[in-house]
């Protein structure tokens, strides 16, 4: 275990993490129950999740992050001590060093919450690279030259614009606007415009199941069930693709303007690097269907989905370790703590 190295994707929803050697070995909802009499952990990861929605009044599921940034760092320690386990074991002698990705747009005060959680677990040094450039990395974007890259990381709490170049972030806006605004947006029209109260496990099944980022002449159809919103009896229809394309207009058109926001502000340079190569997707909302065809046409841009946009941070975090305990790279971006 000597020298081990762990990089560790903290997400909103997702968590991933990757072991130096090994790869990616864990991928869990970023998920924790706990028992609020006690305040004892009752499951983490897959297990709370499907414990959302259905607890008794004495065991909470929540997400220890709020927007990609931890509101609950007690719940975050026994996150990461979970993951810490199951990558590396529980008895291990020697501690690990650690990448963390984390918003670009992070505070001090959030960037030292995270590192207090990490600490907490047992690490023996902590690097925070923002997330927007080890998406970057693990997509492959040759962020190390002096053209522009850009890249527009889309996770659940976060969506991050990011323009890069010479292994530094040269221009970006962090918005707070991702997956879990799109799954508010769901079950707010559903409620509206449907009259059916439904959870947000049901709205996150219809956007990766059927969801669209534009309307489409061969919609998919599912049936969703829910409770009605007059009667407050249960109840079930079928919605199709441009339902939610119309759902999640709002969400949508704010992580436009920030991706508009970023390219005026980009030197003419990089534009015209941008231009020639586009702009790459990454994070699990890259997935959803057709949201490259929708930047493509509202900016002039080419936009294109990376290769399993849901790994790349993680992927990055690897490559991340590599370059800085060889000292071959120093990432402008980079804040370090040690014990």
């Amino acid at each position: 275990m000597i020298g081990k190295k762990l990089g560790i994707d903290l997400g909103t929803a997702n968590s991933v993490v990757f072991v130096q050697g090994e790869g990616i070995v864990l991928m869990e909802p970023t998920v924790v129950a706990i028992d609020v009499n006690t305040y004892t952990v009752i499951a983490v990861g897959e297990k709370a999740k499907k414990m959302i929605g259905k607890t008794p009044e004495n065991i909470v599921a929540k997400r220890p992050l709020r927007d990609g940034v931890i509101a609950d760092s007690r719940v975050t320690e026994a996150l990461l001590r979970h993951f810490f386990d199951k990558a590396l074991g529980k008895s291990r002698f020697f501690k690990p060093d650690v990448v963390i990705s984390v918003p670009a747009g992070i505070t001090t005060v959030e960037q030292r919450a995270v590192l207090k959680a990490a600490n907490a677990v047992g690490s023996r040094s902590i690097t925070l690279l923002p997330e927007p450039l080890l998406a970057a990395l693990g997509a492959g974007l040759p962020i190390d030259k002096s053209a522009g890259s850009m890249i527009i990381n889309m996770g659940g709490g976060t969506s991050e614009v990011a323009v890069m170049s010479l292994d530094g972030i040269v221009e970006y806006e962090s918005l707070r606007v991702a997956g879990d605004a799109i799954n508010e947006s769901i079950i707010s029209f559903m409620r509206k415009k449907k009259g059916v109260l439904i959870g947000e496990q049901t709205a996150e099944n219809m956007k990766i199941k059927i969801g669209s980022a534009v309307e489409v002449k061969d919609p998919k159809e599912m049936e969703v069930r829910g409770r009605d919103v007059g009667a407050g009896m249960p109840k079930s229809m079928v919605i199709d693709s441009n339902d939610v394309a119309r759902a999640i207009e709002k969400p949508l058109r704010d992580i436009i303007r920030s991706i508009q926001t970023v390219l005026e502000k980009t030197p003419p340079e990089l534009s015209a690097d941008i231009i020639d190569r586009g702009m790459v997707m990454s994070g699990g909302t890259a997935k959803l269907r057709n949201l490259d065809k929708l930047l493509s046409k509202a900016t002039g841009v080419p936009a294109h989905v990376a290769d399993d946009p849901l790994y790349c941070v993680a992927k990055g975090t690897g490559i991340a370790l590599e370059l800085i305990a060889t000292g071959e790279r120093v990432f402008s971006f980079n804040k370090e703590f040690r014990r």
